[in-house]
């Protein structure tokens, strides 16, 4: 019980990392530039919005104006989200706490370990390419003009978080205490009492 307790939080943990994943790659502040007290602009992987007396929002251009930080954000975004999909299916597959594959319980146990990889693949990608993110935003702020330059803002903490929520219930899933399969038990105890069954015959 306490293994498949164990692997169903980390399945939580790495499901809750996936949402706020999708939340920050959909969320409009990525970057923000204050232009007086009242005036705000936001810049995110899809769209920029300005807000004064109300908000309005457009789209980015083109993809081929975009710059080099949202491009390759977006992408590795999309690539963390799908891997982070697919590894639901096949962590639910191999949870202890379902019942699919119970006749291979060896099988059953790598696939939990597979998903859980994919997780922690995922979550790597998520935090790896944030923090990059971040750093080409500070290196314009510093070489530009204070009053022209972004600051990341809020989807970059989201993003973070997910990324590390999906590293931390991947390693719950990929543990070996979680995956250790009850076949290893039983023929450990098969082991330990090898002729049991076969002196009861001659009682």
């Amino acid at each position: 019980m306490a293994s498949s307790g164990l692997q169903l939080i980390g399945f939580l943990l790495a499901l809750t990392g996936l949402a706020a994943t999708v939340a920050a790659t959909f969320m409009v502040e990525w970057k923000k530039q204050s232009q007086g007290t009242m005036h705000r602009i936001y810049e995110g992987l899809w769209e920029i919005c300005s807000c004064a007396e109300k908000t309005v929002c457009e789209p980015h251009p083109s993809l081929l104006k975009l710059s080099t930080e949202v491009q390759a954000t977006r992408a590795v975004m999309l690539i963390s989200i799908f891997l982070s999909t697919v590894a639901v299916l096949i962590s639910t597959l191999g949870m202890k706490c379902t019942h699919f594959m119970d006749s291979k319980p060896g099988s059953k146990a790598t696939t939990a370990m597979v998903g859980g990889i994919m997780f922690m693949i995922a979550g790597l990608l998520t935090t790896i390419i944030t923090s990059w993110y971040v750093t080409m935003i500070v290196e314009s702020f510093h070489s530009s003009h204070r009053l022209e330059s972004f600051e990341f803002g809020m989807s970059v903490f989201v993003s973070w978080a997910g990324g590390f929520l999906s590293m931390v219930g991947g390693a719950f899933l990929t543990c070996r205490r979680c995956v250790r399969s009850k076949s290893s038990e039983s023929i450990s105890a098969n082991h330990l009492f090898p002729n049991s069954s076969q002196t009861s015959n001659y009682v």
